[in-house]
């Protein structure tokens, strides 16, 4: 049996094509004949394993298997949904897939949480396998944050010993290597020269749509662009050439730690999935694909090379008693107890209680600004598996507002770096640093320009934690300036916390002045679930009229204030409170200042309640503010309508009602799509100081 595969590499001549021996032979027989029972039993059986979508191997096997067998457990790999054989090449059973085909309680990858062939892993003998979605081509960023985090990891010196140079491979679909994502993810590959292996599986069909008519070229034609990045083609129905090509390209980055692409055709046996037959468009396609079915090649190959049928047929018999056996098993195991439907939501939190010196004897004032570059010198000083990178944070500017200065130069550009613009690999790529250790803290430069992100940050880094039942959450700093100020015009002074706060899964943080910033950045690190971190440009300096407060006393080094503790900054008098002439006002960010600004012309009336977390939400705080004063003003800088204000001020409304002496009054910006370059356009626009000095007389005369 000749394989067909040799890789050239700067180092020698060439990686020899290695010929499998003959356990490996029997194995991969075995498991494909096992993927290829699976199939026919799930057709067989379709009214109960279609309840749920399912996709198979069929078609695919020979290179799933050959992969799988390249990867020790100090391994990572990021399937996709057709990979069951993989899975099967990997040490899963078919019980255990089917555990998940049926969303039953025991499915040990999400406890009948997510979709067939959707494995989140860890187990002593298999490599880790991540949560990822199932939305196709999305989990090439995620892997190669893999293996950028294990790249780093190795140049701190803090990658375990016995991982022995470990890799990450991704798996992916033809169709899904269209995606801009996947362009972002190779790019940073080569830029960085990380330890990665994309194994492009093209059977020249996405769901009904072809190859032909979906692409100018394949995969590997596509990656012939990207220098650095090698390549490689084999026929991925062929378990030999496929095995022999997997293991140079395995072989390639274990020594070069750079990145390989495997471009493998597949004919496509089984349906797209279970939803959508192939009987329905495939016509002469499918007779064609079913010419080139790796089991009957493979098997004949066995017997030119000396393999007895009876002994294959002894596999393949054990094979199918095996998944018949499996079937009945999963069909009789029990189903997840709804009383678990909310768990795992978050990690619990690292942080539960404020720590640390808020105010040290003798300590300096510090404006916000350099309160969150301190906060992060001090976690990086502190933290060797922490690392900080975005647009424009290394090199010498350390980020746009400074907010970075000197990090690079300190700790070098290994742990403080800059990106391309590239904001879905910044977001997305934290999700793959956190589960191999590292633990990053990235930057979106503004606001405005996270809209690219927002499918990482909803498909693979909030739903992580929930799906994996617990086992991957992603700890994920997520830094973001925000607000407007002065004539930043409508692509950098928007407010964003409204469409964050609809994302379930990750928590969003909001500070007022330097010493919450200092605080809520270092609890916000070490928290293992995703946070992103509003800061308020216009309150960086404190030189907004008006803002002089965000400029604190500096806590001391490892200062951390719980996420989800609001606090009263500004009391009201008791004796107003008795009288019943006061209000609360309950806000964030640069609400506070414009309260505190309007309350001076209201001595000893207005209570004002900084949330700094917005979720979690300190219900309870604003619970026993609103009762405490019959009166609440919810302060934002976001437009008003379909707000986080408006929908705090309907609960506060729904669960304060008997306590209230007036309806819960709302102030935000006006209700227009982006905010006017001109700076007289944009103070009519947003709330002010006098706006919310009105909204306050009209509460408390109510």
């Amino acid at each position: 049996m000749q394989a067909s595969t040799a890789l050239e590499t700067p180092e020698t001549d060439f990686i020899p094509a290695t010929q499998p021996d003959r356990a490996t032979l029997l194995r991969a027989y075995r498991l494909m004949q096992t993927s290829a029972e699976m199939a026919r039993l799930y057709e067989e059986n379709k009214a109960v394993t279609a309840k749920y979508v399912h996709a198979s191997a069929r078609g695919h096997e020979a290179i799933q298997l050959a992969a799988a067998f390249q990867l020790r457990e100090t391994d990572y790999c990021a399937p996709y949904y057709r990979d069951d054989a993989f899975m099967l090449g990997l040490g899963l059973t078919p019980y255990e897939l089917m555990l998940q085909l049926m969303a039953k309680r025991d499915d040990p990858f999400s406890g009948g949480r997510t979709y067939y062939s959707h494995p989140s892993l860890r187990r002593p003998g298999i490599p880790v396998i991540p949560h990822q979605s199932s939305a196709t081509g999305m989990q090439a960023i995620p892997a190669t944050g893999m293996a950028h985090g294990v790249k780093y990891l190795e140049s701190q010196g803090v990658l375990p010993a016995a991982a022995q140079q470990p890799v990450v491979l991704c798996s992916i679909g033809d169709g899904a290597m269209t995606e801009g994502e996947v362009a972002e993810a190779l790019q940073m590959a080569v830029l960085h020269q990380l330890p990665i292996i994309y194994l492009v599986q093209d059977n020249e069909w996405g769901i009904s749509a072809t190859g032909r008519e979906m692409r100018a070229m394949d995969a590997y034609e596509f990656a012939a662009g990207f220098k650095g990045l090698h390549r490689l083609q084999c026929d991925g129905a062929d378990f030999v050439d496929s095995f022999a090509t997997m293991t140079a390209a395995t072989e390639y980055v274990r020594r070069r730690r750079g990145p390989v692409l495997v471009h493998a055709k597949c004919p496509l046996l089984g349906h797209h999935t279970s939803g959508v037959r192939r009987e329905w468009y495939r016509g002469d396609n499918l007779t064609e694909h079913q010419q080139n079915d790796p089991l009957p090649r493979f098997h004949q190959q066995l017997l030119t090379e000396g393999f007895a049928e009876g002994e294959l047929g002894y596999l393949a018999a054990q094979a199918r008693t095996t998944v018949e056996e499996d079937y009945q098993r999963a069909l009789a195991a029990p189903n997840p107890d709804p009383a678990t439907f909310a768990d795992h939501e978050f990690a619990p939190a690292t942080v539960t209680e404020e720590a640390g010196e808020r105010a040290p004897q003798g300590a300096d004032k510090a404006i916000m600004v350099d309160a969150a570059l301190h906060a992060v010198d001090d976690i990086l000083r502190e933290f060797p598996e922490a690392l900080f990178y975005g647009q424009d944070v290394g090199g010498e500017l350390g980020g746009v507002f400074r907010e970075a200065a000197l990090l690079a130069k300190k700790y070098g550009d290994a742990r403080v770096f800059n990106t391309p613009i590239q904001e879905a690999y910044i977001v997305g790529s934290t999700a793959g640093m956190s589960a191999v250790g590292a633990k990053a803290i990235v930057e979106i430069q503004f606001a405005d320009y996270i809209w690219p992100a927002l499918n990482q940050l909803v498909e693979e880094l909030s739903k992580s934690c929930y799906l994996s039942m617990g086992k991957f959450p992603v700890q994920s700093l997520i830094r973001v300036p925000i607000g407007a100020y002065g004539g930043g015009g409508p692509y950098h002074s928007g407010s964003i916390e409204s469409t964050l706060l609809t994302i379930r899964g990750i928590k969003v943080v909001y500070p007022s002045n330097a010493a919450d910033m200092k605080g809520l950045m270092r609890a916000a690190f070490l928290d293992p679930n995703p946070v992103v971190m509003l800061e308020h440009k216009g309150i960086y300096w404190s030189k907004v009229p008006g803002t002089e407060d965000a400029k604190t006393v500096e806590p001391a080094a490892g200062y951390v204030i719980p996420l989800g503790k609001a606090n009263v900054v500004q009391e009201a008098l008791a004796e107003k409170l008795r009288q019943g002439d006061t209000c609360v006002v309950i806000t964030y960010g640069m609400g506070v200042y414009w309260t505190k600004t309007a309350s001076k012309q209201l001595p000893g009336q207005v209570e004002i309640l900084d949330l700094r977390t917005l979720n979690p939400l300190d219900w309870e705080a604003v619970e026993a503010a609103a009762k405490r004063h019959g009166k609440v003003l919810v302060l934002t800088e976001e437009p008003l309508m379909n707000s986080f204000a408006e929908s705090l001020a309907g609960r506060i409304q729904r669960h304060c009602f008997q306590q209230l002496d007036a309806p819960v009054f709302t102030l935000g910006a006006a209700n227009l799509p982006a905010i006017a370059l001109n700076v007289e356009l944009e103070r009519q626009m947003l709330p002010s100081a006098d706006k919310v000095l009105t909204a306050l007389q009209e509460l408390l005369g109510y």
